[in-house]
This record gives C-alpha cells, structure tokens and sequence, in this order.
C-alpha cells in the first residue's frame, strides 16, 4: 500500500507551488498504522516543522468506524492540517529534520491518504457546507 506520494502527485503541487495559483490549502490526512508508537515519534518532529512554515493542525480525530467504503478502505486517524500555501507543504516536506524522521513514518504508516483541499486565508472550524 503507498504511503509517499509518486511522483506525478509531487510533479502536480508542484506545479502550483509558487504560482498565481497558489495559496492557503488543507491537507486531510487519513492514516492506516502498523505501528502508532513509530507515527507518533514523526508526528513529533512533523508538528515543529509545521509550525515552522505557518501551518497548523486544525482537527484530528480517531476513526470510530467506516459508513461507506470497503475493508481495505479501512483508517485509524483523519487529521486536518492547514498550511498558508502548496510552498509551505512542500517547504515542510522538504525540510532536513522532518527527512531524518521519515524512517518512524514509514515504520508507522501501513496505509496513507493525503487529500488536498481548498483552505481559507483565516483558518477556522466551522460547519461542513454539505453532508452525505
């Protein structure tokens, strides 16, 4: 299962990085663990470097089950991470400290998603617009 991007998922953000594209986003990441203990020791060193390049986790939440979806769809954590800018993710993504720590990532994570959203200039939580 992949828990890194390819490389056409770093060749799109990217592509937006810095252009007149580009601004605040979310990043919603749904984790599957092989091991939580080894996730949390990146989390760590993760949430210093994000508040380094002026983003900030906005929710996190165990996952208490799946409504639609199959099995292998399965997650543990969702948790919402705004950065002020597609530079700012990969500036995070890209920083020294954070790449000594992908080792506990990659022994933490058995199962990755990291959906890019569209972020307010301000982030606040506040009522989804729509259900399912």
């Amino acid at each position: 299962m992949p828990v890194e991007p390819n490389s056409e998922q770093i060749a799109e953000i990217q592509s937006i990085a810095g252009g007149p594209d580009d601004g605040p986003l979310v990043m919603l990441n749904l984790n599957r663990y092989r091991d939580p203990e080894a996730y949390a020791r990146y989390g760590e060193v993760a949430q210093r470097v994000l508040e380094r390049v002026g983003g900030r986790i906005l929710w996190h939440a165990p996952v208490r089950g799946t409504v639609v979806g199959e099995g292998e769809e399965r997650f543990d954590d969702v948790i919402a991470v705004w950065y002020p800018s597609a530079a700012a993710f990969l500036q995070l993504a890209g920083d020294a400290e954070l790449l000594e720590a992908r080792d506990h990532r990659l022994e933490g994570l058995e199962r990755a998603a990291l959906l890019r959203c569209e972020g307010a200039a301000q982030p606040e939580l506040g009522a989804p617009e729509a259900t399912g």
